[in-house]
């Protein structure tokens, strides 16, 4: 079994479980220093660059404006998280995508939220520049869907939009949160009808480095339990 003690604390993790579980009208929480400092700064020195039709990176116009995304290994709608490991990817990506594989990490994320997770549906590296924003929305996939964002970035201070937001509406004027820190955070919130979330207009010259994960429950008989914008077979479109 291979081990990946390196990577974060999960006790600190499991510090913001309460809070995740209380919170209203949907769950969702707010973790500060994820990643153990060394591994963040490899994985922060080693984000992928963005590089313009070089079959990895696309844009999302869905909900969004100067949004790019890049999943694992080149893009092929018929596998929602790509192939086992990603050569153009530094080895610390690659420690870090088997490890939201695992069993230790699944288990830890069904014992944090309560929520009945089975395995890794989706995988993006999500990128925004200057102008960037993306509109509130809602997925509603289902009950047993987590949002994960992972945030990569340095130079945001409180104030600052870009943040994932999350809302009791799909309207902007109905933030109840807005993470101001984006350096080695992870928001993350159970999917369900009321999992308004989006992203203010970036007015600083800076790049929003990000990565966006589901985890949802599955079985061999039945497939995902999310209808999802992917769909309970084959992706359909971008977020």
């Amino acid at each position: 079994m291979e081990n990946f003690d390196e990577i974060c604390d999960l006790e600190n993790f499991f510090q913001q479980s309460k809070t995740f579980k209380n919170n209203k009208p949907f769950k969702y929480a707010f973790i500060e220093g994820f990643f153990k400092r060394d591994f963040y700064e490899k994985l922060f020195e080693t984000y992928p660059e963005y590089e313009k039709d070089d079959g990895y990176w696309s844009t999302s116009t869905k909900f969004s404006k100067q949004q790019f995304y890049r999943g694992w290994g080149k893009y092929n709608p018929d596998h929602y998280v790509g192939q086992d490991s990603d050569p153009k990817l530094s080895p610390e990506w690659n420690k870090f995508y088997r490890f939201l594989h695992s069993d230790e990490f699944l288990n830890a994320l069904k014992k944090f939220s309560g929520v009945a997770v089975d395995k890794m549906k989706t995988f993006r590296f999500m990128l925004y520049h200057k102008g960037g924003f993306q509109l509130p929305h809602i997925h509603n996939d289902g009950p047993s869907t987590l949002i994960v964002f992972f945030y990569f970035s340095k130079g945001w201070e409180k104030g600052d939009p870009g943040g994932t937001y999350v809302a009791s509406e799909a309207d902007e004027s109905k933030i109840i949160f807005e993470p101001c820190n984006l350096d080695n955070t992870m928001v993350i919130l159970q999917d369900g009808p009321y999992s308004a979330h989006g992203a203010r207009y970036i007015t600083k010259d800076v790049e929003r480095k990000a990565l966006q994960v589901y985890f949802e429950g599955y079985s061999e008989e039945t497939g995902w339990s999310g209808k999802g914008y992917y769909g309970k077979d084959k992706p359909q479109g971008s977020l």
